[in-house]
């Protein structure tokens, strides 16, 4: 580096802010030839004295001479022979001048710089990244799911407000979702209602342990036992009596309340998680955790196939993690939730399940799992369940998309399957396109046993897709503004039932902690 340069550089940088300084000398690109490289002096050139203490505090008045770190320095400069000095950055974390006065026992080399600032105050980074909660590995191949479920890492974990107190680190999440849906056809129904969902988790580490405590409530309760209109879904029941049948039931108030432990290996850690109200590792993360449905406004028609479980009273999971592979096994009870939706049901462990979960990248998601359920609908207590399911996700440039099927066996009685696909695409800081196609074989769309299709099984298709509008609401809130429109492919045969082209429509309006 030439010595007109060097005084430039120093020139500038004080006239420059230190931050800015320090932001633009690094991205600098000399593409002009260099000049010639003038002789070099003998006579040592005075010191320039620079205005900006955080970059290059100033040297004492009567000095005599250098020290023989800042000699060597100068010498180099000068030199027309040697290489420029390397230009080097100081510590954050490093001694500090006091306030008024500069710290005239450290003098910076020629071209130290300060670090560029680093950005405060922003409350949305994902679990991983927050200090003690330690809820996957660095490289972030996976994001944290529901229960113990992976999304892939570009998912991220749950956003929310993160808060350190004391050794603790918390996270708050939730939603508030209010949507007026038109179902159309004979069966369709039409009803104005509100989704909820509030988690709180505090997270501690204690060094190579980490102990995390889960909460996970909802509102729905509110809306009434038979909760809103969705055509072609099943299961659970409002009276104790009669299935619900083209509804959506309503979660119950505790939606969760947990605990895991983490032990870290050499290359990975145990774990350990379970509670009175949790999730079995049984299928893909539970739809309100999936990235790809994060704005579609009902939930699946296939829910009683992929993530019925996510509410379970009673669960133990234990299981091993790394970086790209993840296997655990559940006992849990079986039997879902009642027509009470404000109680806690007796915990038990009747039921059991196992799970793979595959993270090549943090672009993809791959879980495999399987599942014997004793007894898990409350109308037909005769009946155990065994349930496999697959899912593939996958997270890149704004785009989060999940393709799964499961394969249901009524024992004793039929094997029902189910597809499902979605996706949520963030096309930029405001506007979103999603979508969701389901493919599904039921035999519950009749449970009068004195209907002339009672038990009879139907394969059922629809196809939703929609629009978001997303915006800043009020601090860390976010506004989306939108709606959705579903179409249906059946038999036939259900066309007295259902019409012949039955088309449904959704408005909704959802506040969410976090962006």
């Amino acid at each position: 580096m030439t010595r007109s340069m060097l005084i430039a550089g120093f020139a500038l940088s004080a006239l420059l802010p230190a931050p800015a300084f320090a932001q633009m000398m690094p991205g600098m690109k000399m593409d002009m030839p260099m000049p010639a490289k003038p002789k070099p002096k003998a006579k040592p050139k005075p010191v320039v004295k620079h205005a900006h203490p955080a970059v290059h505090p100033p040297a004492p008045e009567a000095a005599p001479s250098s020290s023989p770190a800042q000699a060597g320095a100068q010498q180099r400069a000068e030199d027309a022979d040697a290489p420029p000095p390397p230009m080097t950055t100081t510590s954050a974390t490093g001694p500090r001048p006091a306030p008024g006065k500069a710290d005239d026992s450290v003098t910076a080399p020629p071209m130290a710089m300060p670090p560029a600032p680093q950005p405060q105050g922003d409350h949305n980074h994902s679990m991983p990244d927050m200090p003690g909660m330690a809820m996957g590995p660095a490289d972030h191949a996976y994001g944290d799911g529901s229960g113990t479920s992976r999304n892939p890492g570009n998912d991220g974990a749950m956003k929310g407000l993160h808060l350190a107190t004391g050794d603790w680190m918390v996270m708050l999440h939730g939603y508030a979702t209010s949507v007026y849906t038109n179902q159309g056809g004979p069966r369709g129904d039409q009803e104005a209602f509100v989704e909820s969902m509030a988690m709180l988790t505090g997270t501690r580490d204690f060094g190579g342990v980490r102990l995390q405590l889960r909460s996970m409530m909802s509102l729905e309760p509110a809306m009434g036992a038979k909760g809103y209109p969705n055509l072609f879904a099943t299961g659970e029941t409002a009276n104790g009596t009669t299935q619900l049948t083209d509804r959506q039931h309503p979660h119950d108030l505790f939606m969760e309340l947990a605990a895991r432990l983490d032990v870290d290996t050499a290359h990975g850690s145990l774990f350990l998680y379970g509670g009175p109200v949790a999730e079995p590792a049984l299928g893909p993360s539970a739809f309100m955790h999936r990235a790809s449905a994060h704005y579609q406004p009902l939930s699946p028609i296939t829910h009683h196939w992929f993530d019925s479980t996510h509410i379970s009273y009673g669960v133990v999971t234990a299981g091993y993690g790394t970086a790209r592979w993840q296997i655990e096994a559940s006992g849990f009870r079986g039997r879902e939730p009642d027509q009470y939706r404000w109680n806690i049901e007796q915990p038990g462990l009747d039921s059991w399940s196992v799970r793979a979960t595959w993270t090549p990248s943090p672009a993809w998601a791959v879980q495999v799992s399987h599942g014997w359920l004793k007894s898990p609908e409350q109308l037909e207590a005769f009946r155990n369940e065994a349930r496999t399911t697959a899912s593939v996700q996958y997270a890149a440039h704004g785009v989060s998309a999940l393709l799964a099927f499961s394969n249901k066996h009524k024992l004793p009685g039929r094997v029902l399957t189910a597809w499902l696909a979605e996706a949520n695409w963030d096309i930029d800081r405001h506007h979103t396109l999603f979508a969701r196609a389901e493919n599904v074989a039921n035999d519950e769309l009749f449970p009068n046993p004195l209907d002339p299709l009672h038990d009879r099984k139907v394969r059922v298709s629809k196809l939703e897709s929609g629009y978001a509008y997303r915006l800043r609401f009020v601090g860390p809130f976010e506004l989306a503004l939108g709606g959705a429109v579903g179409i249906y492919d059946k038999p036939a045969l259900l066309d007295a039932a259902y019409g012949r082209f039955p088309l449904s429509f959704s408005l909704f309006a959802k506040v969410s902690l976090g962006h």
